[in-house]
């Protein structure tokens, strides 16, 4: 009888763990359309295009960029660029199915250029967010 109350004991303490984990995991885990893009932070902008949009995320003083296609799902070339003045542009372009990107650069209170491109559609902000 020692022996099941031990094990019931482990047993007991690792679903407390998992249980712990799992409200920890939720609690830090971002707003679902924040996780679908991989940006942390809010959302400050969207520019549209043709063929999709780029969203732009700022989180203290990083700004956060991703292309999404209007009709994901095929592979296209792709692309999404951050640059803050002053800095260099943080680019990921590709053949991309769904996203381009996350890109984060550090900004603090500069400006920023946000540029994105799906297919031979793109779009440029120039600077913003100053």
């Amino acid at each position: 009888m020692g022996r099941v109350g031990a094990a019931t004991r482990r047993r007991l303490a690792l679903g407390t763990a998992v249980l712990s984990a799992a409200a920890l995991l939720a609690v830090a885990m971002p707003q679902e359309a924040q996780a679908a893009t991989g940006c942390p932070g809010r959302k400050v902008r969207t520019l549209s295009f043709a063929t999709g949009s780029v969203l732009v995320y700022k989180r203290g003083g990083y700004v956060c960029a991703v292309t999404l296609p209007k009709k994901p799902g095929t592979k296209r070339q792709m692309s999404v660029g951050v640059q803050a003045r002053g800095g260099r542009a943080v680019v990921d372009s590709g053949r991309f199915a769904y996203r381009a990107g996350p890109v984060t650069v550090h900004a603090g209170n500069r400006c920023v250029r946000v540029t994105g491109k799906v297919a031979k559609s793109s779009v440029g902000s120039g600077w913003i967010l100053c």
